[in-house]
């Protein structure tokens, strides 16, 4: 079992590839933290290593996904989505190319390197974009399904990751759906819609509550696509909702749940980066806590609407 998302991804990767000879991984200078560096390691053949140069590494997967390959291509999420947006939208996106690009320490997961490599917009950008499906895993159990799932998707994928190790909230095997969200712990009164790290908070948060408010979690590994049907029933039966995702509540997780359910009017709250960039700090923790993703908030969130 692994306890950190970039060394589940990596591993999957090198499993995948064993099986299948048209997987090939791309790396820009950061293969030692994306941890391309295992399928290199395994496959030398198949890793292509091009520098700091995001944009030239998209335009490379695009090329090798029309020769049948199925190209992996890694960076931090800031870089992955940010410099090589123009090769994205033009050529994976509208030419609906079978490329994987991972976004590695996104969020606020590299905490000592400040807003200029933290990402908390990346969701965003994404999901706006047409024809691309966007994942973000719970913890590192759902990564290595996730992985499987979206090498077998045929078409563009964005996969987000955190840089730190954690506890897996999610059971060891369980098969990925693309699309589909579901209930991690039971509740009657408020439903949490919670994305990535967060996911793991907001059970915090519900076992907090108990013998106060029941709290519904629902893990939501698949901004998009979102199975509205499901979204909306789990959030018929309650009060309202909440949503906790690490990133800009603008855009991302908060603003999919919230275009599901515009037709049930149910009140909700939003806990996220609230419209700005990151900052350096000693630690993860303290980063989290200063931007205000903790369980507390969570726990506000929901006191907020079972009121």
């Amino acid at each position: 079992m692994y306890t950190n998302q970039r060394i589940a991804y990596g591993s999957t990767l090198v499993e995948l590839g064993k099986e299948n000879p048209n997987i090939v991984v791309l790396d820009a200078d950061l293969c030692g933290s994306t941890m391309g560096k295992l399928f290199e390691q395994a496959f030398p053949e198949r890793h292509f290593e091009v520098g700091i140069a995001e944009a030239n590494m998209t335009s490379m997967a695009a090329g090798l996904s029309l020769t049948g390959k199925i190209p992996f291509t890694n960076s931090f999420a800031v870089f992955s989505g940010g410099r090589a947006f123009d090769q994205i939208r033009q050529t994976v996106s509208m030419g609906k190319l079978n490329v994987k690009i991972c976004g590695s320490s996104s969020g606020l997961s590299d905490f000592g390197d400040g807003g200029s490599h933290q990402c908390v917009e990346d969701l965003a950008i994404f999901r706006a974009v047409p024809n691309m499906t966007v994942l973000c895993p719970a913890d590192a159990n759902e990564t290595v399904e996730c992985v499987k799932a979206m090498a077998a998707w045929d078409g563009p994928c964005y996969l987000r990751l955190n840089r730190n190790d954690y506890e897996n909230v999610t059971p060891e095997g369980k098969k990925f759906e693309i699309g589909k969200p579901y209930v991690l712990h039971p509740g009657t009164h408020v439903t949490v819609f919670a994305t990535g790290y967060m996911v793991g908070l907001a059970l915090q948060a519900a076992q907090a509550l108990e013998g106060r408010v029941s709290v519904r979690v629902v893990n939501v590994p698949t901004i998009k696509p979102l199975d509205e049907d499901i979204v909306n029933a789990l959030a018929a039966d309650v009060k309202g909702v909440v949503t906790a995702e690490e990133h800009n509540v603008v855009g991302g997780l908060g603003a999919a749940i919230a275009q599901a359910l515009c037709k049930a009017c149910k009140p909700m709250e939003f806990v996220g980066v609230q419209d700005c960039f990151g900052c350096s700090a000693k630690d993860y923790e303290s980063l989290l806590a200063h931007y205000g993703l903790t369980k507390e908030a969570i726990m506000e969130a929901v006191l907020k609407i079972a009121q």
